[in-house]
């Protein structure tokens, strides 16, 4: 890789995630002082639900230069994937043993990042790269399935993505405020004609977002109901929840009470509970879900310099297990030194 394009990997990640060294703290502390002066009544609301949890390291990342973004549980086995956001590697961690292995190394099908993960009821592994797409292997093989490009001279930014009951996937891009889909039709098509197919929009969200600076990052955090009727994804700069209608199309923002999901990464829903990981402000937070998903109320918030800038987050088996990537050590974030190992934590009390 070129020094001038590990330079424009470094800034696109920045803005990518809403921070840069010099300037997302400053944001942060104004951002929250000015939101508290302007809805005292919200912010005394969101202050009774704070609260402090146990962050303790559950699995080791080899590797000095992970900088962890993704995850994802397998349903069956209960084993979880894990990316590497400076290397596109992904790592394998299974239950009962504290270090994780590597799955797919570093660069493997040219793939030098690794955002969103997920594994579907096929048992396949879908990888995102927020440069090119998304990337989909079989989980016994290891094999690479097909792969779905963005295109298009816009900027893009391929973030998250979640998986419906029927097996469809809808990914958010960051600097397009889209959704793209692809469905198991397109799926098989990719895998039997090369492997080798576009991304295509769903959604639009760009007029429900409304007006925002060319480089700020919107959508990120997607996850899609059990029953598979809508989407909710999170805008992060705004800290704005959307509820897309997957039967009408019809795209509303969630009414949020007690809070609101600024700086939200990674999102997790079981039920009517939603979690979010706000990355620079080391907060999870969990909200109860009402109206169908058309309102949230926040239930419960913990902040932990311990989490060390969550990316994202997955409930499995009973447990909150959140990504700690580390970012503003030597990462993308900024100068310094990461804490080794790398670790996903386990947090007890949300």
């Amino acid at each position: 890789m070129s020094r001038t394009i590990r330079h424009r990997r470094r800034a696109l990640t920045a803005a990518a995630v809403a921070l840069t060294a010099a300037s997302a703290i400053p944001f942060v502390v104004t951002a929250q002082a000015d939101a508290a002066a302007s809805h005292p009544a919200a912010a005394r609301a969101a202050a009774q639900h704070e609260g402090r949890a146990r962050v303790s390291p559950a699995y080791d990342l080899p590797g000095d230069r992970v900088y962890p973004e993704g995850i994802a549980a397998d349903p069956v086995s209960g084993d979880l994937y894990i990316g590497s956001y400076t290397t596109g590697a992904v790592y394998k961690a299974t239950p009962g043993r504290r270090t994780a292995e590597v799955f797919l190394p570093a660069g493997t099908d040219g793939r030098t990042t690794a955002n969103g993960l997920k594994v579907d009821r096929s048992g396949r592994l879908w990888v995102t790269d927020s440069t090119a797409g998304v990337a989909v292997y079989d989980l016994r093989s290891r094999a690479l399935i097909a792969r779905f490009d963005v295109t298009g001279s816009a900027k893009s930014f391929v973030n998250d993505l979640a998986i419906t009951p029927d097996g469809t996937a809808y990914l958010t891009d960051s600097y397009r405020s889209v959704l793209y889909r692809v469905t198991p039709r397109q799926l098989a098509w990719a895998a039997a004609h090369g492997r080798r197919a576009e991304l295509t929009t769903a959604y639009d969200l760009t007029g429900p977002i409304g007006p925002h600076p060319a480089d700020a990052a919107t959508l990120n955090g997607i996850v899609a109901d059990r029953s598979g009727r809508y989407l909710l994804t999170a805008d992060m700069t705004a800290g704005t929840l959307y509820r897309v209608d997957l039967g009408s199309g019809a795209v509303r923002r969630v009414a949020l009470h007690g809070g609101d999901v600024r700086h939200g990464d990674g999102l997790e829903l079981r039920g009517d509970t939603l979690w979010v990981a706000h990355n620079v402000t080391n907060t999870i937070s969990r909200w109860r879900l009402f109206d169908d998903g058309a309102s949230a109320r926040v239930e419960r918030k913990v902040t932990d310099k311990a989490l060390q800038i969550p990316t994202t987050l997955v409930r499995s088996h009973g447990r909150t297990l959140v990504v700690r990537s580390q970012f503003d050590k030597g990462g993308p974030m900024g100068p310094g030194v990461p804490q080794t190992p790398f670790t996903v934590a386990v947090v007890n009390g949300i």
